[in-house]
């Protein structure tokens, strides 16, 4: 087992670590490609309700409020575990992915919650263009949590295991990027999708 004095020995090449990098961004910028193009569908869609219940009828502002805080704060215990990984402070590493997995599993299972809700009331995926563009747009978004949050899992027994060796350190600061690229599309599905709806 690797120690924090000791991880100086495991330091690869540090062209690897910029490789790495750079092909991480690469994936952001797929993945935000992805988004791009699944607000377009959104926005075409918004209006074909098909005589069904528009985003007025299903929306709620106190629970999408909710969500967003709880998404929100996670971003800023993820930063508050980067600032103690910056200080090789491994506890707190480890405290503040905790609390940021527990904000996050809060968020996924408060979408769930309303998709259960919304296709309760009949306003599943399949009963208009507008629910059908709505669900893939945020689903996807929530999958992508669900992963970073299984990344989380992942990190936290790298840690353990393993200390904040420069590997894991590396791994844990693209972690923080998908992380916070998560909030930002977030900030844009409520921007784009619940508060127009909302205000509608």
């Amino acid at each position: 087992m690797s120690s924090a004095s000791d991880n100086s020995a495991l330091l690869p090449d540090a062209e690897a670590y910029e490789e790495r990098a750079f092909g991480f961004w690469l994936y952001l910028m797929s993945d935000a490609i992805i988004f791009a193009l699944l607000f377009a569908t959104y926005q075409i869609m918004a209006n074909d309700t098909g005589g069904g219940p528009a985003g007025r009828d299903l929306f709620s502002l106190p629970h999408t409020f909710g969500e967003t805080l709880m998404l929100l704060t996670s971003s800023l215990t993820f930063g508050l575990a980067s600032l103690a990984l910056d200080a090789g402070k491994r506890r707190w590493v480890l405290a503040w992915l905790a609390v940021t997995f527990l904000l996050g599993l809060g968020f996924v299972a408060m979408e769930v919650h309303e998709f259960h809700d919304m296709i309760a009331q009949g306003a599943g995926p399949g009963r208009s263009g507008f629910l059908s563009a709505f669900f893939t747009l945020v689903s996807t978004h929530g999958l992508h949590v669900s992963a970073g949050l299984v990344f989380i899992v992942v990190m936290v027994v790298q840690v353990v295991v393993k200390g904040l060796s420069q590997p894991v350190s590396s791994r844990l600061e693209r972690l923080g990027l998908f992380w916070h690229f998560l909030d930002i599309v977030w900030i844009g599905i409520f921007s784009v999708v619940y508060l127009p709806g909302i205000l509608q």
